[in-house]
Parts: C-alpha cells; structure tokens; sequence
C-alpha cells in the first residue's frame, strides 16, 4: 500500500485515462501553443491536489493520464482544467484581454477510463502517439 495517496479518512490509488479535442477538432494544438499547453495542464492540475502522469498533446485532441483524488468528481476536475486553460490560451496566444462569452477553445466532451493496475501500459500508449515526435509531450 505505499503506492497509495492518503486524506483524512482514506488510502486511494485513482488514475484515469483522459482524452479531449480542440472545438470542431481543429489542429490548433501546434508550434508554441504545443509545447506550452502542458505546463499549463500541470499547474492546474496540481491546484486541485491532482497529477499528470503523464500527458501529450497531438494536433487535434490531448491524452493524458491523471490521478484524481477520490474527493472530487473528474466531470468537475476536467470542466476545470478545460475552463481555466482556455481563458489562459485566449489571453497568452490569442493575445485577448478577455474571455468573451460565447467562446470556448475545447470541445464540450470528454473521454475517460479508469487505468486500474495497468498504468505502466497507459503510460507507454500516451507517450508512444506520435513516435517521432516528442513536441507535444508534458
């Protein structure tokens, strides 16, 4: 159990899966935008108590493998991650001093898995998306 995370009144291991694309999978995940997108993932993430264990960005959509505490629901960590790094995204690259109503950067949905013990294989997938490439990984 010392691979397990600890809160107040539990022991959890829980790592999911996640993918995501851009609105209308436009490739729109390209050149400074790419290679700055998983910091900014990052970030968010651990503002949560979360992880990335690991995370890639191709042209039209975002896979990453992240642990999330069992305290939050993923619907509320990913609309999180999603929201926040769209209003940086307008403001770094798209050079707006706003985020006007009526604009978004992701796409409404989601997909997620659970990894259970197969994480190593997860891992391995996620990185291994574009084998030679590795601007996009986080």
């Amino acid at each position: 159990m010392s691979d397990y995370n600890s809160l107040a009144h539990s022991r959890w291991d829980c790592k999911y899966h996640l993918v995501f694309v851009p609105k209308k999978r436009r490739k729109l995940l390209f050149g400074n935008l790419r290679k700055e997108i998983g910091p900014i993932f990052r970030d968010l993430a651990q503002q949560k108590g979360c992880e990335i264990l690991e995370g890639h960005t191709l042209p039209d959509h975002v896979h990453m493998c992240i642990k999330i505490p069992p305290k939050y629901a993923v619907s509320s960590i990913v609309g999180f991650i999603k929201g926040k790094s769209a209003i940086m995204i307008a403001r770094k690259f798209l050079k707006k001093e706003r985020n006007f109503l009526g604009e978004s950067f992701w796409a409404r949905g989601y997909a997620v898995s659970t990894v259970g013990f197969e994480v190593e294989s997860i891992k391995h997938y996620i990185r291994y998306q574009e084998a030679a490439d590795d601007a996009g990984r986080f």
